[in-house]
């Protein structure tokens, strides 16, 4: 059993899989790749990374609206993060997975967490979120976890 922090649910959902942390912004526009998933921008850190059915923990998104027009466009194509976890209000985020459902009756959970048990999340290999905003944190992957 590993270690629980609550979160502040922006878009309720469930969700366990692999975490892609970063103590940088993202910018989804130009930095995320709608179509496979892949982390493009290469002055990232998680550049070359996949993000398409992981939780992705980030501070917070760089740039505007074109954020939810790209995370639709990976919802629609089955490229989305599983969730996303962030440490302020993510408005662009929360639109993206609340339009999300109504356009495809799919979504992902957006939380909120705060800075100390955001940076909880840089070692965890592994991420469970329940409904009610409860993460939990495990250090070694699930057996047949994607690497």
């Amino acid at each position: 059993m590993g270690d629980f922090i609550q979160g502040k649910t922006l878009v309720e959902g469930e969700a366990t899989g692999p975490v892609l942390w970063s103590d940088k912004p993202l910018s989804f526009w130009g930095g995320y790749d709608q179509n496979t998933g892949e982390i493009i921008d290469r002055r990232h850190p998680l550049a070359g990374h996949v993000g398409a059915n992981r939780i992705i923990a980030i501070p917070h998104t760089k740039g505007s609206s074109t954020t939810t027009g790209v995370l639709l466009e990976a919802v629609r194509r089955g490229k989305s993060p599983a969730a996303i976890i962030t440490t302020g209000v993510a408005s662009f985020l929360a639109l993206a997975s609340i339009v999300a459902n109504e356009l495809y009756d799919t979504n992902f959970p957006v939380l909120m967490v705060a800075e100390d048990d955001f940076n909880k999340l840089e070692s965890a290999d592994w991420l469970s979120i329940s409904h009610d905003g409860v993460i939990e944190i495990s250090v070694n992957p699930q057996p047949n976890s994607p690497s």
